[in-house]
């Protein structure tokens, strides 16, 4: 009987939000505007470095892709939270809740390894600039954002399987936004031990791998820095990486808190804000941290802006 009572689980109800039901709506109203905020932000980056000859460069090549990504990444999630809100829970069944494991697993961990090649290339273009043009070729960053996204399609797929061929028993409630490891970890019965061994591996292939590859990059980039005779010579370098190290912490830090912290003493509303800041809010800063800390950026948006009033 326990084997089928394990193969009855069809759906996994979502009900972050429910014991605040008189909030529902006031929250609905502030995740749209951020939701709508993110998608504007990000379309524009995207065009933005598009149309702007000037911006076609390496980094804001992998910046557009990064963009694009954050559109992907909250796009995963918040629609359906701003459906739970409205009706004060939500149903998915088991595939749907494992098709958006995988697709935000999936984005997620692209967003990972873009910012890390981001680093990359603010380490080529401090330390070896000179060197610059001929290692961030066209066909060197071509080869680099498809080997971010072969690697984010093959963890996502190895993690979505190791997940969901898991036992889920008990209860099916997730007091969560979305289908995410943690609380569905929390449902499982059984033996899991190989399947959580093959989640845990691929994770570290993720967030640790790419945090060494930035904070490597980093150090090299503070020595260099630290070389430069003036004040103002080491203060205009290190401009140059400024907007690429806020939003690197903000993510980083987030997801550090959330996925590799120690799991004693975690309450469910902890784990719910720190999901709504990385899976809403960080999408939607990108593009103000890209725009308001970059002289190049905002030299463009304003390019634009007076050929938009000019016409």
């Amino acid at each position: 009987m326990a084997e089928k009572n394990l193969t009855l689980v069809t759906e996994f109800l979502l009900i972050a939000f429910t014991d605040y039901p008189e909030r529902a709506f006031l929250l609905f109203l502030l995740f749209l505007f951020i939701y709508l905020i993110t998608l504007l932000g990000n379309l524009g980056m995207i065009i933005l470095i598009h149309v702007d000859r000037r911006l076609h460069t390496p980094m804001y090549f992998l910046l557009s892709h990064l963009s694009f990504m954050d559109i992907c990444y909250s796009s995963v999630t918040v629609p359906q939270m701003l459906a739970m809100l409205l009706e004060l829970g939500a149903a998915l069944s088991y595939t749907r809740c494992a098709a958006q494991f995988f697709l935000f697993t999936f984005f997620g961990s692209i967003d990972c390894y873009l910012l890390a090649l981001m680093a990359y290339d603010r380490y080529v273009a401090v330390c070896q600039p000179l060197l610059y043009v001929t290692i961030m070729t066209k066909k060197a960053r071509l080869g680099f954002v498809a080997g971010a996204y072969i690697a984010g399609l093959f963890s996502a797929l190895v993690r979505t399987v190791s997940a969901f061929t898991l036992s889920f028993c008990g209860t099916n409630e997730i007091d969560f936004i979305f289908c995410d490891l943690p609380p569905l970890l929390k449902l499982t019965c059984g033996d899991s031990y190989t399947q959580e061994v093959v989640i845990i591996v691929f994770a570290i292939f993720v967030i640790p791998a790419c945090m060494v590859v930035i904070l490597v990059s980093y150090l090299f980039i503070i020595v260099a820095i630290m070389k430069i005779p003036s004040a103002g010579g080491r203060a205009k370098t290190f401009s140059t990486c400024a907007s690429h190290l806020t939003a690197v912490s903000l993510f980083f830090g987030t997801l550090i808190f959330m996925y590799l912290r120690d799991k004693s003493g975690q309450s469910s509303e902890e784990d719910r804000v720190v999901s709504v800041f990385y899976t809403t809010v960080i999408p939607m800063l990108n593009p103000l941290i890209y725009s308001l800390r970059n002289k190049e950026v905002k030299e463009a948006l304003r390019k634009i802006l007076n050929r938009a009033r000019l016409s």
